[in-house]
């Protein structure tokens, strides 16, 4: 089915203005998810990056609303009274009819309030409140699915507030309440049937149903339409505003929840860009620096090629084998090497899997590769000091250089250059796996040979991912290319990311992040994001274009790759949420119309004449082999010294910013964030004369 143009599509100037405005003053937002101060997935990114711009739209009247986790609370949660007195009263009466509500500040940016229930200790309502859920919904929850289990008391124990807030309200309330995926659905669904006086809007992130069949080796895309599923229907028809975050997502939901989504909404970062245009390569330069540190360590003993001509490629997500696309990327590693070596290419490829496996603790070839790299440190400082005393103390005089090195230093380096020394090949994974023998990353680099010999040009590592978000943000930032081939991904936060760091990405047209960025921009490869056709291709087919994508970035000169990061960091602004949250606010505002007619209006148009913001073809010279003419950078390394091709990219991204039309940013219409709204607007006028 092909991605047809309509209002609900991701295009950044086909949103009309808007023709009245919302006095939020007298309006309250709850946002319901799961996923509020408690890191599961990608919801949280969402929820967590999109909640200062939200805090500045409502100000007081933005709540957020999750489960109670003690855990999380400590570190991220600060607990205090709640101002607002109807807020006040409603959990003072929860928590006086057997519940607990907490309230405090989510320590992130904007600072929300959270409203945070403890789902446990209301558990003993569990089987009345699943028999109620039958009786009145004729929904039917498994009795020892603790997950469902924890989604009946959420949904619940959101519906109760929600109605006790209603309630509590001395005039009548304009209440506006966005559910985040199934997980936190069901609370929608007892609204309507409970007919509160609360504008709904639910958002699927992904269909359960989705990620489960194509994680089962599926052919899911191209029989959508026989697929049948009744049970995660009921919060997408209930909802007032029905929304999820991509084209392609969209579709799915409309075959499988039998609701066309009213609007798409993207997901978005905060984009900080640096005061010094080029601190971005400094920082990969650092990341990159560390990362070869670790190389030299696991790989001692076979560390037979030269880092300076080695890339690192990287894939990061859930462990969904298939669905990440981590099956597809082996396969193209593999051809990939066999291209390397049969080219007599002097690039090595380093290939990190940073998916949760099973794991316990380090294993000991990787701890002992660390210690070896180590003490050869160690002993480089200690010659390097016997050498400038010598040197020092010779200096009155010419010094004889052959004599600074005597035979003790000699045995110190010999000593270390020895403990080199290795029998077994590199390890696979830095950690112990527990099920290695059925381990799918495991089993597929034994049925492929990518064993990290000598003879490999491409090798591979496996790591848990780090314990905090900056541990995984260094390494995609050391890294050259992001490889995403993933066959089911709603939207896609990890491209993302490194579309904001300037690392370039591969991701698919079955991807939210792949079709968003295919729609808006001319000629994607040109600025670094590469996109993967698996929706109309065979996989032998996609994993060839995959094979070709990776083989022509190797090609690659060093200039040609800064060139390509700098054109892939200006990008950025394009997944900002100054410029994305708009959606979120159409979809408010249509929430409040529908639910408040005689108070709100809201009148979509068509859009006849917008055709979208686009990038056009960037007018500097291409960086892709491929694409190389004349006046492109040449293959070889010299050109970095050469001074009458000096790259100069203030140049070059002047020439890009002529074409470049920046997407228009709707500005606030309330009271509350009037300043707010004038100072975006005021900044969106600054750019475009850029």
């Amino acid at each position: 089915m092909p991605l047809a143009r309509s209002l609900s599509v991701t295009s950044l100037s086909g949103l009309e203005e808007w023709d009245e405005e919302f006095d939020l003053e007298d309006a309250v937002l709850f946002e319901i998810a799961l996923e509020v101060a408690n890191k599961v997935g990608g919801i949280y990114t969402v929820i967590q990056t999109k909640a200062r711009l939200t805090s500045e739209e409502w100000g007081e009247n933005y709540f957020l609303v999750g489960p109670y986790v003690e855990s999380n609370v400590r570190t991220q949660v600060e607990l205090i009274e709640p101002t607002n007195p109807v807020l006040k009263r409603t959990i003072d009466k929860m928590n006086s009819s057997g519940c607990k509500v907490y309230f405090g500040r989510w320590l992130i940016e904007g600072s929300p309030y959270v409203i945070l229930i403890d789902v446990a200790f209301t558990a003993w309502s569990l089987d009345t409140w699943k028999s109620e859920l039958w009786e009145f919904c004729d929904i039917g929850v498994p009795w020892f699915d603790r997950e469902a289990n924890d989604a009946v008391l959420f949904g619940f124990l959101t519906s109760w507030f929600l109605g006790e807030y209603a309630a509590q309200c001395e005039e009548p309330p304009h209440i506006v309440a966005h559910f985040h995926e199934w997980l936190a659905g069901l609370g929608l669904v007892l609204c309507r049937q409970r007919q509160l006086p609360v504008a709904t809007i639910f958002t699927t992130h992904a269909t359960l149903l989705g990620r489960y069949l194509c994680a089962g080796n599926v052919d899911f895309y191209n029989n959508l339409a026989e697929f049948n599923v009744d049970k995660e229907r009921a919060a997408a028809h209930c909802a007032h505003v029905f929304t999820t975050v991509s084209q392609i997502t969209a579709i799915e939901a409309e075959h499988l929840l039998k609701r066309k989504p009213d609007i798409i909404t993207p997901n978005g970062l905060n984009v900080k860009k640096f005061s010094a245009v080029h601190e971005f390569q400094n920082l990969h330069a650092q990341s990159k620096n560390r990362i070869q540190e670790f190389v030299r360590g696991h790989f001692y003993g076979h560390l037979d090629f030269n880092l300076d001509k080695c890339l690192f490629l990287f894939i990061a997500g859930r462990y969904e084998f298939s669905n990440k696309g981590a099956d597809l990327f082996l396969e193209a590693l593999a051809r990939l090497n066999y291209l390397l070596r049969v080219n007599h290419s002097d690039v090595t490829v380093i290939a990190f899997f940073i998916m949760p496996a099973r794991t316990n603790n380090f294993n000991v070839e990787t701890l002992k590769g660390q210690a070896v790299r180590k003490q050869l440190w160690d002993t480089a400082q200690t010659v390097k000091e016997r050498f400038g005393k010598k040197l020092y103390e010779s200096l009155f005089s010419l010094p004889d250089v052959a004599k600074m090195l005597d035979k003790e230093d000699f045995t110190i380096m010999k000593r270390a250059i020895f403990a080199t020394q290795r029998q077994s090949q590199p390890p696979i994974c830095t950690h112990n796996m527990l099920e290695d023998n059925s381990d799918p990353i495991l089993s597929c680099v034994r049925r492929i040979g990518l064993f990290n010999s000598s003879a490999d040009r491409v090798k591979s590592s496996c790591h848990p991912p780090p314990s905090t978000s900056n541990g995984l943000r260094g390494l995609v930032r050391g890294c050259h290319l992001g490889v995403f081939p993933s066959y089911y991904e709603p939207w896609g936060y990890t491209p993302a990311e490194c579309t904001v760091m300037g690392i370039p990405s591969i991701s698919t047209n079955l991807s939210g992040f792949g079709c968003f960025m295919e729609e808006h921009i001319a000629d994607p490869s040109a600025y670094g994001i590469y996109i993967l056709d698996r929706r109309f291709r065979g996989v032998d087919e996609s994993c060839n274009q995959l094979t070709s994508f990776l083989f022509q970035f190797c090609k690659q000169s060093r200039r040609q790759r800064i060139i390509q990061r700098n054109r892939t960091e200006r990008l950025s602004d394009l997944l900002d949420w100054r410029y994305l949250g708009r959606y979120y606010i159409s979809a408010r505002h249509m929430a409040l119309a529908k639910a408040f007619p005689d108070t709100y209006i809201y009148e979509p148009h068509e859009p006849t004449s917008t055709s979208g913001f686009r990038y056009p073809r960037p007018a500097s010279v291409p960086p892709s082999p491929a694409l190389s003419r004349h006046s492109s950078p040449h293959h070889s390394e010299a050109e970095d010294n050469d001074e009458d091709e000096r790259y100069d990219e203030d140049l070059e991204a002047e020439k890009d910013r002529v074409n470049i039309r920046q997407p228009y940013s709707v500005p606030f219409k309330n009271k509350i964030s009037s300043v707010q709204g004038a100072n975006l607007n005021s900044d969106s006028v600054a750019t475009d004369k850029n």
